[in-house]
């Protein structure tokens, strides 16, 4: 396998998950092999418009802390190699590999398909999540704007929303939040996964540098925006020695509270996960691989509720105890944030409000 650079994944691999046909080689531009001075060729990024039919999706998981969800697009050209969501892109016949991050899609009825469904009585105004399968502030977000799109028809209405993201691109929308933070109706939730720049462009190549992020913290916390950050994930002997300075840095910056998650292998991730340890860090593969399937009780991967967000054994207390330490020396841990959901007005239809 040959690493393809400003990409996370080594390769497309294989998914047979949904009894797909096997991909056959057609003469497109993913089928070439041949390096270009000694590397592999650049991987352009494609968009196609996907056209749903409803844009907010529902949860019922115990172990979320939202059950309502909006995402803007498909895949991620963060090209993140641990994203749980690659998987996802099986069902539309493309690999969770290298197709995940350069064969995207973009939603750009949202905003419409939100008010739509925003103008529902029956819709109930509780905090509508983005970032949790995608990020919102992917690089095609720069053209796109549909995340800005549904930021302002959430203004408008005055409806909560929670957001997650690993880019400073945020930043372009702060007249937006401001005003939504006003009513304490929005949270921002920047993830730093890693201080070292060297480890974050292996883990997730073409998000932001690690300062730009902390960065951004600051910002959001002087325009009065409440912003956390989120270590996320934390990978055993890849960025677990920088639990303490990521806490001590995000808290300088101005987050009221940091979390994190361990790091989780579903399905095709496992393998995309473990060629790319032995592209990076081939001393370190069976390590790693080790204290990850210690962590997930003997596994690759857990997927049962409660446990497969906290993980198991050793490694998992001792990553857990350190994290709860370095919050309580930041100062960090008070009340969590409860957002207001009794401002929202649904937005006007074809006959505008008397009042």
């Amino acid at each position: 396998m040959t690493a393809h650079k400003g990409r996370g994944a080594t390769s497309n691999g294989e998914s047979r998950r949904f009894n797909l046909p096997e991909r056959q080689a057609d003469g497109d531009w993913l089928d070439a092999s041949e390096a270009i001075d000694g590397e592999a060729p650049r991987l352009r990024t494609e968009v196609s418009v996907e056209h749903p039919r409803t844009i907010i999706a529902r949860n019922q998981s115990p172990d979320i802390a939202f059950s309502q969800s909006i995402n803007a697009y498909r895949g991620s050209e963060h090209g993140c190699i641990y994203c749980f969501a690659r998987p996802t892109h099986a069902y539309h016949d493309l690999s969770p590999g290298l197709d995940f991050e350069t064969k995207l899609f973009a939603k750009p009825d949202a905003a419409r398909l939100l008010r739509t469904e925003l103008m529902k009585k029956g819709h109930v105004a509780s905090p509508i999540a983005m970032g949790t399968n995608t990020d919102p502030y992917q690089p095609i977000e720069k053209d796109w704007r549909i995340t800005r799109e549904v930021l302002e028809v959430l203004a408008e209405t005055r409806h909560p929303t929670f957001i997650t993201t690993k880019s400073d691109r945020i930043l372009r929308d702060i007249d937006l939040l401001a005003d939504l933070a006003r009513d304490n109706l929005v949270a921002v939730m920047i993830s730093v996964t890693s201080l070292d720049p060297k480890i974050a462009r292996t883990l997730e190549p073409r998000a932001p540098h690690p300062d730009r992020r902390v960065a951004a913290i600051a910002r959001l916390a002087e325009a009065g925006i409440p912003v956390s950050a989120n270590m996320s994930p934390i990978v055993p002997a890849i960025n677990d020695h920088e639990i303490e300075s990521v806490v001590a840095r995000v808290a300088a910056a101005g987050a009221r509270d940091v979390n994190y998650i361990l790091v989780r292998l579903p399905h095709e991730v496992a393998p995309l996960f473990r060629a790319w340890l032995a592209e990076h860090y081939p001393e370190r593969a069976g390590k790693v691989m080790a204290m990850i399937r210690d962590i997930r009780g003997g596994r690759d991967n857990d997927p049962n509720f409660g446990s497969r967000m906290k993980g198991q054994g050793v490694w998992a207390d001792l990553i857990r105890t350190r994290f709860r330490r370095a919050r309580r020396q930041a100062g960090l841990g008070g009340e969590p944030l409860t957002l207001r959901s009794d401002l929202f007005r649904p937005p006007e239809g074809a006959q505008m409000r008397l009042l």
